[in-house]
């Protein structure tokens, strides 16, 4: 498990946590790795990826491809369903290291939920949104 440089987690002059490029890689990679056994066997063909910038708003997360639902004649030849974490503005929204693993983590499980097929409002419920 990779921690922190004292360099990597400074809050920056506008109060943003200053976290580079390979660090928050490295946190996103623990956050998949602490991902419970029976979430991991569950997901079919998706690529994580972390972006520093969405191109609309301020999400921090985007799922993007066929959840495993809606899938009929899914498989050889298709492309990954792909997973962006945006660096930005998770950093923008966490204090302190401990607030950015809990944000990465919920953000994490938040687009594998629209993976496995859960709406926004089924997430809600379930206090994932």
């Amino acid at each position: 498990m990779q921690g922190f440089e004292a360099d990597e987690a400074l809050p920056s002059n506008d109060g943003a946590l200053q976290v580079d490029e390979d660090a928050f890689a490295a946190l996103v990679d623990e956050a998949i790795d602490a991902l419970p056994e029976e979430m991991l066997q569950g997901i079919d063909n998706v690529a994580i990826f972390v972006a520093d910038e969405p191109e609309d708003g301020e999400l921090l997360g985007l799922y993007e491809g066929v959840d495993l639902t809606e899938r009929d004649d899914y498989g050889f030849g298709d492309l990954p369903d792909q997973i962006t974490l945006f660096r930005g503005p998770l950093l923008r929204m966490c204090a302190d290291e401990e607030e950015l693993r809990e944000q990465i983590h919920i953000t994490l499980v938040h687009e594998l939920a629209h993976h496995f097929g859960l709406d926004d409002d089924q997430l809600h419920e379930l206090g994932w949104a």
